[in-house]
């Protein structure tokens, strides 16, 4: 087993190379075809493991770090619902935003990965000597739009499912009759394709990070065939 430090130094050497560096160990057999093609590879398994993580049951709901909270000025009223011991609602108003998102993320499996499949070779470049979440500003410059005009109509009919105008009228009728809320919020499903498409966008990132702190284990087959043939 390789160590960690390791592993760096070769990835960080790949870089250079692939930036068009000097570098002391031998990746001079290897085209830019295949150097671009694993990227693509590493690029393609940390976007397809992100969407899968998210779509499925409580990949929003159940992950501190994507779930999807009230709308900013309702966090105020919903603080103040659960001291008048009526916290189910903001509860089944949060539930059914989460449950609208991970309805809506496997439509973006597609997108992404078609920009993988347009990735240019000085775009490879760029992401290869770029920070820890380069792969991921490329795909949110890529695709965000894309992914907008994909996730609301979904987003939209998942609230339809769930009843979710009517959890947000009975949650924003009760915070009404305490005088908290004077009408309603901007609209949810605008906020919810948003909030979805940030989570997304940070696990992928978190995915990019593990893919660049242990590429030997992250990447593909092709990856690994040019890792393996580096002569120390």
């Amino acid at each position: 087993m390789l160590s960690s430090n390791l592993i760096r130094s070769i990835f960080m050497a790949w870089l250079l190379f692939a930036a068009g560096g000097a570098s002391a160990l031998d990746l001079s057999s290897f085209s830019n075809k295949d150097q671009v093609g694993s990227l693509k590879q590493a690029l393609t398994q940390g976007a397809e493991t992100a969407v899968k993580n998210l779509a499925k049951e409580n990949g929003y709901l159940g992950n501190d770090k994507v779930r999807i909270p009230l709308p900013e000025n309702l966090q105020k009223m919903e603080g103040l619902l659960r001291k008048f011991g009526m916290g189910k609602y903001a509860d089944e108003l949060v539930t059914s935003m989460n449950r609208a998102a991970e309805a809506a993320v496997p439509e973006a499996k597609n997108l992404l990965v078609g920009a993988v499949r347009k990735m240019t070779v000085e775009d490879a470049k760029s992401i290869l000597t770029g920070g820890d979440d380069a792969a991921t500003q490329y795909f949110r410059k890529n695709t965000e739009d894309g992914l907008t005009g994909k996730f609301k109509p979904i987003i939209i009919k998942a609230m339809q499912k769930v009843k979710l105008a009517e959890k947000y009228d009975q949650f924003a009728g009760k915070g009404a009759k305490l005088g908290l809320v004077e009408k309603r919020d901007a609209r949810l499903d605008d906020y919810i394709t948003r909030k979805a498409m940030d989570g997304l966008f940070l696990m992928m990132a978190e995915q990019e990070k593990a893919i660049r702190a242990n590429p030997l284990e992250a990447t593909g087959s092709l990856a690994r065939k040019i890792f393996s043939a580096i002569k120390l």
